[in-house]
Parts: C-alpha cells; structure tokens; sequence
C-alpha cells in the first residue's frame, strides 16, 4: 500500500470513530498499519495528531485546529470519500 494512502485510511479510521481532541483511540487498535510509528511520527510534526499517553496504553486523536487540512488529505488521496467525511 502506498505510504500516502495508509495514512489517509488512518486519519479516516480517527475520523470515523470521532476521535478528536480528548477522545482518543488505543494505538494498538491501529497494528493492522504496518508503518503506524512511521506514520504517528510524521503527524506529529505537522501537528495533525495528539499523542496520549496513559499508565497502561498509549492512545491518539486528531488535532482539531487541524480538521480542515486532515479532511482535505483524506478526500484528495482518498477520492471515493470527498463529501461524504464529517
């Protein structure tokens, strides 16, 4: 899969779950991403990404300063989705 596409599905699996802000995911519900550290590490420089780490686990949300450059990403690598996200 395309490094471009695997991030889309990812920003796209947060954004279905309405993980934004405070509401987070568990990164281990995201193994399935074969460059998941890869992937987190980049959106954590552009700022796209929250990283919470807890005790026990680590989770992720989306930035919500951020929402319409995430939503942009998604529909110009994901094309099939464009008005149908959020």
């Amino acid at each position: 899969m395309d490094p471009n596409t695997e991030k889309a599905h990812v920003l796209f699996k947060l954004i279905r779950k309405n993980n934004w802000g405070n509401k987070y995911d568990r990164l281990e519900h995201f193994k399935r991403f074969q460059n998941i550290n890869d992937i987190i590490k980049d959106f954590l420089k552009n700022g796209w990404i929250i990283v919470h780490k807890k005790e026990k686990f680590t989770g992720i949300s989306l930035n919500p300063h951020f929402k319409k450059g995430i939503v942009e990403f998604i529909e110009k690598i994901l094309p099939h989705l464009k008005g149908g996200i959020i």
